[in-house]
C-alpha cells in the first residue's frame, strides 16, 4: 500500500476549493431538507446533502472515497429526478445541472486524490470531468430551444370573410366592439414581413414613473381616416399622422390620482352621416367634415370624467355633458384619491357610451359603487344605469342617495353586440377580495360574472356565474370575445367567450347565457377563516381547454438552482393547497393561478378565417393568509403586495407573489405561453412558451440570453388577414411575430424598452400603405422605462 501524500500547489487548493462548496452546499441541504421532511415532503434534499458533507469531509482529508460518495450520489439523484419528473427538460436541468457542475469539479480533482494516495497518475478523472463537461454543454445549449411546446392535429377549414367581418382601419380598441382584435389588412404577409421596417416613431414626452402600482403605458391606439389616436398613461390624449407620426394635437385634461395610472384605450364615435366615410376607399384624402365634433375621441379618466374630444381639432365638444366633461362622481357618495379609477377603454355601442370603473381592491368594505352607466354619445346625458347592489336604481338614486356603495364593479372593456343590442359587462368583486363574509346576496348573485344588458335600458337579459362567492379576486378581467361558432351544419352558434384569471375559458350563447361548452359544478375546497362561508361547489369549464391552472404537486416545484427549488418545495409543502379554488385560510394558503391570472385583461385575438382564437396568458401564484384586524398595521395598503387591511372585516390578508428567494415563481416552467384553440373542435391546435429571460433574470438582473423559458404576459395579440400572429407585451424587449396557423415565430423587432401593449394595424387612406403600431412605455417587471409609439411598414417599392 502507498504512502498517502499531500496534494500540493494547485491540486490542493482546487480540492479544497471542491471540498468547500460541498460543505456548505451540504449543510444548506440537510438544515432545509429536515424542514422540508417536517412538513411532510421528499426526504431527497437532506439524504443528497447528508452525501455531500461526508463527501467533503473525506475531500478535506484528500480521501479518494470522497469523490466516490460524491459520484454515486450524483448517479442516484440521476435516478430520482427521473423517477420524479420525466424526461422533461426544464425540472431535470434545474435538478442536475449544479450537481452536474460540482460532479465534474469532483471528476477533475479525482486524479490528484489518487496519485496522492497510490502514486499512480491516472487520466480518468479527466476524462469523465470532460465528459460531463460536455453533457452540461448541451443542456446549456438545449436551454436555448423551445420546450413545453404543443402541436394537436386538428383540421382547420377556412372561411371566405365578408368585408364588414375584416375592417382595415382601426376604429375601437379590439378593432370591433365584438373584440376581435382581427383585421383585414393583408399586405404584410409571412413572405414579406421579413422587410418590415420603423416607418416613423413618435415620443410622447410622458415617461411612466414606475412599474407595478404607480404609471404604466398599457394602450392599444386608434386609428380613424388619416390619424392615430392614442392616450399616455395620465389621459393626455395626442393625434398623430397616420403616415409620418408627426403630432396633429395634444389635450391634456390634467388627471391626478395617488396611484394605478393606465389609459388602456379610447373610444370613437362618429355621426351617421359621416359614416360613408371609410377607410377602406384608399382615398388620397378624407372628406371634410364641417360640423364640429360630428366625429368624437372618448376618454374616461382616472379621476372619473367622462369626456368627448373633437377629432379633428382636440377640443372639448361643447354639446356634450358640461362644456365637454361628464362628472362620474356625481351620485357616488364620498370617493377618497385613487378609491374609484377608469383605466380601461370606454365602450360606444351605437349612440351610447358604457362605463365602468376600477374600484380599488381591499382597503375597506364601502368603497364606491361598481355602477355601469349609459351616457348619450351626443349629449352627455345619463341614458341609464346597473346598480348590481340595488336593481331598482335604473338611473339617478332617489334624492339624498347614492348608487350603492361596495358592489361588484366592472373594470375592464366591455363587448357589444349590435344584432343583439346586448351589452356584455364582466364583473369583478364586491371589495374586500379575500374576506366575503359581509357581502350580500346581489354580491354573490354577479361577482365575477357575464351580465348581458339589454342597450336601450340597462336592464339584465341574463348572467352567468364563473366563481361562486370569489374569494380570490377572480375578477373577469378581459372584454368578452363575441363570435359565431360554425356549428358543422350550415348555421352559427352566436357565442361569447370569456376568459377568466382562474386561467379557464367559458364559451355562453350569447343570447341566452347558456353554456355552449360544457361547464360542470364540482365540489370545491371549504376553508377555516371565522365568519367566512364558502360555496360547497364551483364551475368548472370542462368542454373547453383549460390554461396554466393544473394542480400543481411537490414534483411541479422548480428553481434556476436546487437550492431555491428546495425553499420552493419547503413553502409548497407547508401551504394549505388543495387545487384550484383553494380558499384563503388563517395559515398559509396557496392560489394557483393568482390574483393576476391565468388571463388578464389583455384579452383575445381571432381569426374568423380558421375560427382559431389566441390566448396568452401568465403563470404566478399566490401566497396568501387571513391577518387579524389587531394585527394590521396602520399603514398597510397592499396596493400590489403586501398586507392589504381589507377595513370594516374580521381579517386583513397578507398577499405574497409565489416566488423562489431569487425572483423567479417556484413552479416549474413556462410561466407564460400562446395558445391557439380552434373554436369549433375546442381543441388546443398549438401552444408555445412567450418570451424570453433577454431583459430580466435572477434578482430581476436581466440575463441578456435569448432563453426561451416563458415569462409572464400582460396585454393582448393581434390577428391579420394574411395569417399573421403579433404580440409584444413579453418581459424581453420584442415585437414578435407568428405564423398563426402554426405558432412559429417568423419575425421580431427590438423595441427600446418593454411594451405592456397590444399591437394595432391599418391600413393608411392616403398612401395605401399598411402599419403595424405598438405603444412601447416599459415591460412590467422592467425598471426601464420609454414613451415610445414606434410604426412599422414595408418599404417603398422603388
Amino acid at each position: 500500500m502507498g504512502i498517502q501524500n499531500k496534494p500540493t500547489g494547485f491540486s490542493k487548493y482546487f480540492i479544497w476549493l471542491v471540498a468547500f462548496i460541498l460543505l456548505a452546499s451540504g449543510i444548506f441541504l440537510v438544515f432545509n431538507g429536515i424542514k422540508l421532511i417536517m412538513v411532510g415532503g421528499s426526504w431527497y434534499f437532506a439524504l443528497m446533502g447528508l452525501a455531500m458533507f461526508i463527501s467533503s469531509i473525506a475531500l478535506f482529508r484528500f480521501k479518494p472515497i470522497g469523490a466516490i460518495i460524491y459520484g454515486i450520489a450524483y448517479v442516484l439523484t440521476i435516478i430520482w429526478a427521473l423517477m420524479d419528473v420525466g424526461l422533461q427538460f426544464w425540472p431535470l436541468f434545474s435538478r442536475l445541472a449544479v450537481f452536474g457542475g460540482f460532479a465534474m469539479l469532483v471528476a477533475f480533482a479525482y486524479p490528484s486524490l489518487i496519485f496522492a494516495s497510490r502514486h499512480k497518475k491516472s487520466a480518468g478523472g479527466y476524462k469523465l470531468g470532460g465528459v460531463i463537461a460536455i453533457l452540461l454543454l448541451i443542456s446549456l445549449g438545449l436551454m436555448f430551444v423551445e420546450h413545453n411546446t404543443i402541436y394537436n392535429s386538428v383540421q382547420i377549414q377556412k372561411n371566405t370573410l365578408a368585408d364588414k367581418d375584416a375592417p382595415i382601419d382601426w376604429q375601437q380598441y379590439a378593432n370591433t366592439t365584438m373584440g376581435t382584435r382581427f383585421s383585414g389588412a393583408d399586405q404584410i404577409t409571412k413572405d414579406n414581413i421579413n422587410e418590415l421596417e420603423v416607418a416613423w416613431t413618435y415620443r410622447t414626452g410622458y415617461l411612466p414613473e414606475s412599474s407595478g402600482s404607480g404609471a404604466e403605458d398599457q394602450n392599444t391606439p386608434l386609428q380613424i381616416n388619416d390619424t392615430v389616436y392614442l392616450c399616455t398613461a395620465n389621459n393626455v390624449v395626442i393625434a398623430i399622422d397616420a403616415d409620418k407620426g408627426t403630432e396633429k394635437w395634444k389635450y391634456d385634461p390634467q388627471t391626478s390620482v395617488p396611484n394605478w395610472q393606465r389609459c388602456r384605450g379610447l373610444a370613437y364615435y362618429t355621426d351617421v352621416a359621416n359614416q360613408n366615410i371609410s377607410t377602406s376607399d384608399h382615398v388620397e384624402s378624407t372628406q371634410t367634415q364641417t360640423a364640429a365634433c360630428s366625429s368624437r375621441i372618448i376618454m374616461n379618466t382616472l379621476d372619473a370624467r367622462l369626456m368627448a374630444i373633437d377629432s379633428q381639432t382636440g377640443k372639448l365638444c361643447d354639446d356634450f355633458g358640461d362644456n365637454g366633461v361628464v362628472d362620474l362622481k356625481k351620485n357616488m357618495g364620498d370617493i377618497p384619491p385613487g378609491y374609484y379609477t377608469i383605466t380601461s377603454a370606454p365602450l360606444v355601442a351605437n349612440d351610447v357610451i358604457v362605463i365602468g370603473g376600477r374600484v380599488a381592491d381591499n382597503f375597506s368594505v364601502g368603497e364606491p359603487s361598481g355602477v355601469i352607466r349609459a351616457f348619450d354619445v351626443h349629449s352627455g346625458k345619463l341614458v341609464w344605469a346597473w346598480d348590481p347592489g340595488n336593481p331598482s336604481t335604473t338611473n339617478v338614486p332617489p334624492q339624498g342617495e347614492a348608487y350603492t356603495r361596495g358592489t361588484v364593479n366592472v373594470w375592464t372593456t366591455m363587448a357589444y353586440d349590435p344584432e343583439l343590442d346586448l351589452i356584455y359587462a364582466p364583473t369583478g368583486n364586491a371589495t374586500p377580495d379575500f374576506f366575503g363574509g359581509l357581502r350580500t346576496q346581489y354580491d354573490d348573485e354577479f361577482n365575477s360574472s357575464i351580465v348581458a344588458l339589454e342597450r336601450k335600458t340597462g336592464k339584465i337579459r341574463w348572467s352567468f356565474r364563473t366563481a361562486h362567492h370569489d374569494l380570490w379576486d377572480y375578477d373577469l378581467p378581459s372584454q368578452p370575445l363575441l363570435y359565431d361558432i360554425p356549428d358543422g351544419n350550415g348555421h352559427v352558434q352566436k357565442a361569447l367567450i370569456q376568459t377568466t384569471k382562474s386561467g379557464q375559458i367559458f364559451v355562453l350563447d350569447r343570447a341566452t347565457g347558456e353554456p355552449l361548452a360544457k361547464v360542470e359544478e364540482r365540489p370545491a375546497p371549504q376553508g377555516n377563516v371565522p365568519g367566512e362561508y364558502y360555496s360547497p361547489t364551483q364551475p368548472v369549464s370542462v368542454g373547453m381547454p383549460s390554461i396554466g391552472n393544473e394542480t400543481l404537486t411537490e414534483a411541479d416545484m422548480w428553481g434556476a438552482t436546487p437550492f431555491d427549488q428546495l425553499l420552493c418545495r419547503i413553502d409548497f409543502v407547508g401551504s394549505d393547497y388543495r387545487g384550484l379554488f383553494t380558499p384563503p385560510g388563517m395559515n398559509k394558503t396557496l392560489q394557483y393561478p393568482g390574483s393576476l391570472g391565468g388571463m388578464n385583461w389583455g384579452s383575445v385575438a381571432v381569426d374568423p378565417q380558421t375560427n382559431i382564437m389566441y390566448v396568452n396568458d401568465m403563470r404566478i401564484g399566490l401566497t396568501n393568509w387571513m391577518i387579524p384586524r389587531a394585527d394590521i398595521p396602520a399603514n398597510a395598503s397592499g396596493i400590489e403586495m403586501g398586507i392589504v387591511p381589507q377595513e370594516g372585516t374580521p381579517f386583513g390578508a397578507m398577499r405574497l407573489r409565489f416566488m423562489s428567494p431569487v425572483g423567479v415563481p417556484c413552479q416549474k416552467p413556462p410561466y407564460g405561453t400562446m395558445t391557439a384553440v380552434d373554436l369549433k373542435s375546442k381543441q388546443i391546435v398549438w401552444q408555445k412558451p412567450l418570451g424570453t429571460v433577454m431583459d430580466t433574470g435572477m434578482f430581476g438582473i436581466p440575463m441578456r440570453m435569448p432563453i426561451p423559458i416563458g415569462m409572464p404576459t400582460i396585454g393582448g395579440p393581434m390577428t391579420t388577414k394574411s395569417g399573421l400572429l403579433f404580440f409584444a407585451a413579453t418581459q424581453d424587449f420584442y415585437l414578435r411575430a407568428f405564423d398563426s396557423a402554426t405558432g412559429e415565430e417568423i419575425w421580431k423587432a427590438r423595441l427600446p424598452v418593454g411594451s405592456q401593449g397590444t399591437p394595432m394595424t391599418y391600413i393608411s387612406p392616403k398612401t395605401g400603405k399598411q402599419y403595424i403600431v405598438i405603444s412601447a412605455g416599459g415591460a412590467r417587471q422592467s425598471p426601464e422605462r420609454g414613451d415610445y409609439v414606434i410604426a412599422y411598414a414595408l418599404p417603398d417599392k422603388k
